[in-house]
């Protein structure tokens, strides 16, 4: 194999991996916040529908990533919540994990659950920017299955927003980033695309995922 192969082989495995990872912490992570949703908006059947919407698009995603893995007949490499955006994000605007995080007082207070739609917002549209920028990767682009995995990411990312700009302007709430929560974004997607993606990509003695994550979420346990 070429150093140009290898290269290319090597970068599709990191970035499975970690999407892989975000696209599981995505879904479990949607857990929360539809239990969030059905008790702060027990009547508003649309806004409660499209968060399972989004919840099950976000798993769909992971099952075609591991699908994608297992017709290679290989696990993805280990990673941590280092890799993940919306890890980096809740502990920075709520100074907690996401496994942390106090759904009851996000409820009770309408300024946190404010805060909680405006990260996934956030979150989601920073996404929806990565896919668009991947797939005219030529590397992404050269892999025809990975690339309709993407394709089918971009087209599912357009409506994951916008439920919760909508729930926020409805109730007179703040739509926008306030400036922490665009810093925030911008440091954490410049941290993973020029540190942590490239460390992942030179580490070559990162383990593989000893079991897949939905069979057995503590194989991501550090």
């Amino acid at each position: 194999m070429g150093i140009r192969n290898a290269f290319r082989e090597r970068f599709l495995d990191v970035l499975g991996s970690i999407y892989i990872y975000n696209e599981h912490r995505g879904y479990t992570s949607l857990d929360r916040v539809l239990e969030a949703v059905r008790a702060r908006c027990p009547d508003d059947a649309d806004f409660i529908a499209a968060v399972e919407k989004h919840r099950a698009d976000e798993e769909k995603h992971y099952r075609m990533f591991r699908r994608w893995f297992e017709l290679q007949g290989k696990m993805p490499l280990k990673v941590d919540r280092t890799c993940g955006h919306i890890d980096h994000f809740i502990e920075t605007i709520f100074g907690c994990t996401i496994d942390e995080l106090d759904t009851q007082a996000i409820v009770a207070d309408g300024d946190e659950f404010e805060k909680l739609c405006r990260v996934i917002m956030i979150t989601e549209q920073r996404g929806m920017e990565q896919v668009e920028v991947l797939l005219r990767n030529r590397h992404i682009r050269s892999d025809k299955a990975l690339r309709r995995i993407f394709e089918v990411v971009e087209r599912d990312e357009t409506s994951h927003w916008m439920p919760y700009d909508s729930w926020l302007r409805a109730h007179g709430r703040r739509p926008k980033p306030r400036w922490r929560e665009k810093w925030t974004d911008y440091w954490i997607h410049k941290s993973l695309m020029l540190v942590k993606l490239p460390a992942v990509f030179l580490d070559r003695k990162n383990p593989r995922l000893a079991g897949w994550p939905d069979e057995n979420p503590q194989v991501y346990a550090i």
